[in-house]
């Protein structure tokens, strides 16, 4: 059973920094893909950013260059390090765990609980 522990969001003014942590168990961490999804209300879920077991990286065109995605395969910790924030980013930040590089939710089966993020302008 893959538990994910999301943290790290909060308020910021546009512009400002946040960076998510995702603690994960119960699951061989180099063996699945890893990712950070959004959900805005009234929105579909999106995905934002995919890192595979090789380190390998896949983000959504309105976050490259601001965002970046890492993990400690030791600590078993996912990260996403939000720079340049903006107003549009507000959302509710879930980590997940899948089987593909890809952005689609559908490739992800097991999520976490989700951390707001909400950046004002």
């Amino acid at each position: 059973q893959v538990q994910l522990v999301e943290s790290g969001g909060g308020s910021v003014q546009a512009g400002g920094s946040l960076r998510l942590s995702c603690a994960a168990s119960g699951y061989t961490g180099r063996s699945y893909c890893m990712g950070w999804f959004r959900q805005a209300p009234g929105k579909e879920r999106e995905g934002v950013a995919i890192i595979d077991r090789d380190g390998m990286t896949r983000y959504s065109d309105s976050v490259k260059g601001r965002f970046t995605i890492s993990k400690d395969n030791a600590k078993n910790t996912l990260y996403l390090q939000m720079n340049s924030l903006k107003p549009e980013d507000t959302a509710m930040y879930y980590c997940a765990v899948g089987y593909a590089l890809n952005l689609s939710p559908a490739y992800f089966g097991s999520w976490g609980q989700g951390t707001q993020v909400t950046v004002s302008s």
